[in-house]
């Protein structure tokens, strides 16, 4: 039987948000084929070397592709040298099967999970419908996380309020009571603005709460697919961003360069300003990633 104890191992992802120097993690989507899942270990091999703090991997649109993200991620915490994060949300499964995928983690040595409502089936901007025996509220997902016993919980934030928030301030007060029930650390959707995200850290500070929130790092590679993931999320697409990218929108090398410049530079004003890390969305691609990293530490700061 797996140990459920919560309080029986560290909490390595908590400590290393803690630590003076800043955590790096990386975020990869579950791939629809075989040929994409050989696609996603060669990039973990690849981004290996650069001892991650954490992993993670989502699920696909709508809850899709849940089976291949536990196995995915089931077979991280078996085979490789950095601890996974087995995302995990609400969409479209019951509240006992959800405890069994956490009782699956658990059992597979993963220790940690993301609780997500999830986005409906319908796309970020459908209405909300839960499963008829499932729950509503990440919250619930956090409770439920440590009924279960055995695994550390993260959860999501968002540095320009989520789209269902009446208000930031309300946005807020959900990512305090989310860190009160339990969530140890929190994940920040994909942004552009380090304004954003500090605004987002002051309001939670402000209600008395220390939860680690980590930046949540897309850079611009190809610019119709991150405008269009911007647009989806409800997440600004600042105009001095596109000042920068537009012009050069047709050429996809400069745009690639140019996205790099700039997730470069947000990283650093982050980290300049405080972020206990840095969570890079890699969609599956280790290059951008290793280079913006290398530039990182160039600078000292990772």
């Amino acid at each position: 039987m797996p140990d459920t104890d919560d309080t029986a191992r560290p909490d390595v992802i908590a400590q290393a948000l803690a630590a003076d120097r800043p955590a790096v993690s990386f975020e990869f989507f579950p791939p629809k084929d075989d040929e994409g899942e050989a696609q996603l270990w060669r990039t973990i091999d690849d981004l290996a070397p650069l001892r991650p703090t954490f992993v993670s991997v989502t699920y696909g649109a709508g809850g899709t592709s849940q089976g291949r993200t536990v196995r995915i991620t089931e077979r991280i915490a078996r085979e490789a040298t950095m601890p996974p994060v087995g995302h995990l949300t609400l969409v479209g499964q019951s509240r006992g099967e959800i405890e069994t995928v956490l009782k699956q983690y658990v059992a597979a040595g993963v220790r940690h999970v993301l609780a997500l409502r999830g986005d409906p089936a319908g796309g970020p901007r459908a209405p909300w419908e839960p499963h008829p025996d499932g729950m509503d509220h990440a919250i619930d997902l956090v409770e439920l996380v440590h009924e279960v016993g055995g695994l550390s919980v993260g959860v999501a934030a968002f540095p320009e309020g989520h789209p269902d928030a009446a208000d930031l301030d309300a946005d807020a007060e959900v990512l305090v009571a989310k860190a009160r029930a339990g969530a140890s650390f929190a994940i920040t959707q994909l942004f552009f603005r380090a304004s954003d995200y500090f605004g987002l850290v002051e309001r939670v500070r402000a209600r008395g709460c220390d939860l680690p929130i980590v930046p949540g790092i897309m850079p611009i590679l190809n610019f119709g697919q991150v405008a269009r993931m911007a647009e989806l999320s409800g997440a600004d697409m600042p105009r001095e961003v596109l000042d920068q990218i537009e012009p050069i929108a047709q050429d996809r090398a400069a745009v690639r360069a140019k996205g790099i410049e700039l997730a470069t530079q947000l990283c650093r004003d982050l980290l300049a300003g405080g972020a206990p890390g840095l969570h890079f969305m890699t969609l599956n691609r280790s290059p951008a990633t290793r280079e913006i990293f290398e530039q990182l530490r160039a600078d000292g700061l990772v």
